[in-house]
């Protein structure tokens, strides 16, 4: 499925959009995390898929790709260690904010406390931020949440407490224990009465924007298309407004998709404001298994993404398997279940000759984002027949 906005502006970016994410505090966030060890200390690489452009009958597919960002998997490494950041420089402002991932105010941290929900990726960045920090960190997951991602987070000496309901209920569990102990939630959905915690977590995602324009301008290009995972729409969001920022009324086109049953921003897009999924939420792509739109990403989707989109899981799998097996030639790619969404989507309107409703021709360059590796390594091995090791090892 998929729909037009028809409230998407090509125009200048907005100035009350730039009061809340901007490319100056996305820069900013760029140079805190730079210290923490946990990162790598290069820019995530930007494969060209040759192949598979030939193949869609495109001129260019790139696919920036966040499974190499660090020993975390998941571009989630960028969102909760800068919120947390943030948060503490606001209880401790004399901190200096490149040596907080450092631990080298662990003593007064001690009893600082936060908490988080999580489908995985994000509960864990927070645990490995706050395990860095020297802060206290516990954990809210569903039912859902696998033990392996449950065993991820936990590495981290992060507490982990199962929720028995769905993702946004133990959002809502989170919310009432931070309550009752007085710690911090640090969550990437905002809603109402907590959205400056969410816009910090979102500037950090800018900084994959960030060092994309570096990498485009190096090679002298532009991408005419950017598909984006959906979830909560903070990623989206976060990326979205560092390119309409730098690009302004020569952006490129911006797409989201999501998985069928968890189509809050579909949902969002089609009723003209911040809106529920209407599925049962539980998809295949963990990462991307949301039932509620973030209000504040709202506000920079609107009049920004040009088309909303939905995938089958199905679809998904197919383009892990694609990726992990180097179809067409390609670098072979660790994609996880939530990564490949942008393939799937490109591959899903080829196979139906419907690449032209997203406006994609002969002309168009892609970016696409692989947001996650095999964060679970066992479940990824069991869908693409291949280990994360097997495929590195050929690129």
């Amino acid at each position: 499925m998929l729909f037009k906005n028809p409230n998407a502006a090509h125009a200048p970016y907005p100035i009350e959009l730039a009061r809340v994410l901007n490319k100056e505090t996305a820069q900013k966030s760029k140079q805190w995390l730079s210290s923490w060890p946990l990162l790598n200390s290069n820019a995530t690489p930007i494969w060209s898929m040759t192949g598979t452009a030939n193949a869609l009958g495109i001129e260019a597919l790139w696919i920036k790709d966040e499974s190499k960002r660090s020993e975390l998997g998941s571009f989630k490494a960028l969102g909760a260690p800068n919120a947390l950041i943030n948060i503490i420089l606001k209880h401790f402002p004399t901190f200096e904010a490149e040596k907080i991932l450092l631990g080298e105010y662990r003593d007064q941290l001690a009893e600082f406390a936060v908490i988080s929900a999580t489908d995985g990726n994000h509960g864990r960045a927070l645990a490995a931020a706050a395990q860095s920090s020297g802060c206290q960190c516990t954990i809210v997951i569903h039912a859902q949440v696998s033990q392996e991602r449950e065993n991820a987070i936990a590495e981290y000496r992060a507490r982990v407490v199962r929720f028995s309901g769905n993702y946004d209920e133990s959002v809502a569990e989170a919310e009432r224990m931070a309550k009752e102990n007085g710690w911090t939630v640090v969550s990437d959905t905002s809603y109402e009465g907590y959205t400056e915690i969410p816009r910090d977590v979102m500037q950090g995602y800018g900084v994959m924007a960030a060092e994309a324009v570096e990498q485009f301008e190096a090679q002298q290009q532009i991408p005419t298309h950017i598909i984006i995972q959906g979830g909560v729409g903070g990623l989206a969001a976060g990326v979205y407004s560092y390119f309409w920022e730098h690009y302004g009324t020569e952006r490129p086109t911006f797409v989201v998709v999501e998985p069928n049953q968890a189509d809050c921003l579909y949902q969002s897009a089609l009723q003209g404001k911040a809106s529920s999924a209407t599925g049962s939420v539980d998809s295949v792509m963990a990462g991307l298994a949301c039932g509620e739109t973030s209000k504040i990403a709202w506000n920079f989707l609107q009049p920004s993404v040009d088309y909303f989109t939905l995938l089958e899981d199905q679809d998904a799998i197919e383009s892990m398997v694609d990726l992990a097996h180097g179809k067409y030639g390609d670098t072979p790619v660790v994609g996880g279940e939530s990564g490949v969404v942008g393939l799937a989507l490109l591959n899903k309107l080829s196979a139906k000759n419907q690449l032209t409703d997203l406006g994609i021709n002969a002309d168009s360059k892609v970016l696409i984002i692989n947001t996650e590796g095999a964060t679970a390594p066992q479940l990824f091995k069991e869908l693409t027949g291949l280990t994360p090791e097997d495929i590195i090892s050929n690129q």
